[in-house]
């Protein structure tokens, strides 16, 4: 997938937000309404073009198809498990679209959208739920890592990989097409980890070139955000000596715009900022989760009425920007990704029982060619016995 054209960098989010937010200002960056109406923040703007708008629109309600065959797919008996991302497509479209190519990206396990904005194939993903694999895309081919399932480790990792990038020289050169930064994506609920707040410290002592991303999307599975923090989450960044900032996580104009200036921030060596994304998550946990067992239905009706691709498409129809050819044609995409998917999930091979050897470290060990080979021998003990060889 092309990246979208930037449209200029915001200024300095340590004047901008720091102060403001942290002091008790305005805490919600916004730059589309609910009602699909464009509104301006004083500090930080863009203009978009109609090209980048379509393409948002896009981007969101494609990754929304990827989500929800993903799902079916698991009802199905097709997928072992799945994290639905249903509600979270802005902030992670509009985050996934400020990356320039060479900057790197350390997931979850639900960055879906980020995932498409960086070109990973969505068949991968559903390789990794199915079973079949352990993550099958080339991690520095898209600058995308693998997905992180232990709660919070990829914020250790981005850092490090910040701290790299240091070293080597691709920070605060001037270079844009050389200089470089690191985004690392959390939840709500891992932000109560150590390895997130271990992160803060090592960033913040580093000046390393690192945007914590926290999608607050307000249910650490079944505990609410209220019993994980005394304050806002964007809070925490003043007392590690970083920049804070919340935007509007349904929003896709304003993650862009925050996430851009973010980036260029740490791009230009002037350290680690945290971005709340302030979102909802409109579905479950993952597939084995079951909300309605901990949070009322009001809640997620009143916050499908913030829906992140109904206020785009609003913005669009109402400012003449997209013709109905346009919509039916991205629905026709998003049915044939839909039957893409479906058909490719169906069709992955299993793997051999062997190759969970092959990926363990980067050169074959003599210890573990002996487990390999140990494992061999009782596999092919297996086949004897079919055959009438063995016992």
């Amino acid at each position: 997938m092309t990246q979208h054209p930037a449209s200029g960098f915001g200024p300095d989010l340590a004047e901008v937000f720091g102060p403001s937010q942290q002091d008790g200002g305005p805490e919600l960056i916004q730059l589309l309404t609910p009602e699909g109406e464009r509104v301006h923040h004083p500090d930080i703007d863009l203009d978009f073009s109609e090209e980048q708008l379509r393409g948002f629109y896009r981007d969101m309600v494609l990754t929304r198809r990827i989500d929800t065959e993903a799902t079916a797919l698991q009802r199905h008996g097709e997928l072992g498990i799945w994290a639905q991302l249903l509600g979270q497509e802005a902030a992670q479209i509009g985050a996934g679209r400020a990356l320039r190519p060479q900057d790197y990206v350390f997931p979850t396990y639900r960055e879906h959208g980020v995932a498409w904005c960086r070109g990973v194939d969505p068949l991968k993903l559903l390789g990794l739920f199915r079973g079949v694999d352990q993550g099958s895309w080339d991690p520095q081919a898209n600058n995308f890592a693998l997905y992180t399932i232990v709660i919070g480790a990829q914020t250790l990792h981005a850092t490090g990989y910040a701290m790299g990038m240091q070293r080597d020289g691709v920070v605060g050169t001037g270079d844009p097409e050389r200089d470089a930064a690191v985004v690392a994506h959390f939840g709500d609920g891992a932000s109560s980890q150590g390895d997130v707040n271990e992160a803060f410290i090592f960033a913040a002592s580093y000046n390393a070139p690192v945007v914590f991303f926290c999608q607050n999307n307000q249910w650490a599975i079944s505990e609410p955000i209220e019993r994980q923090s005394r304050i806002p989450l964007y809070q925490r960044a003043l007392g590690f000596g970083f920049p804070g900032v919340r935007v509007d996580g349904n929003d896709v104009l304003a993650t862009y715009a925050v996430t851009q200036a973010a980036l260029q921030r740490a791009r230009d060596g002037q350290g680690p900022t945290l971005v709340e994304a302030y979102t909802y998550r409109m579905g479950a946990h993952t597939t084995t989760d079951d909300p309605t067992r901990y949070r009322l239905s009001d809640d997620v009706e009143r916050w499908k009425l913030k829906d992140p691709i109904a206020r785009v498409e609003v913005y669009l129809k109402r400012n003449g920007l997209a013709d109905e050819a346009f919509f039916g044609d991205v629905a026709a995409e998003a049915d044939q990704l839909g039957a893409t998917l479906r058909e490719g999930c169906k069709a992955m091979p299993d793997p051999s029982p062997l190759s969970m050897f092959d990926h363990v470290y980067s050169e074959m060990t003599e210890e573990l060619a002996a487990q390999r080979d140990g494992y061999a021998a009782y596999l092919e003990s297996f086949e004897g016995a079919a055959t009438g060889g063995g016992h």
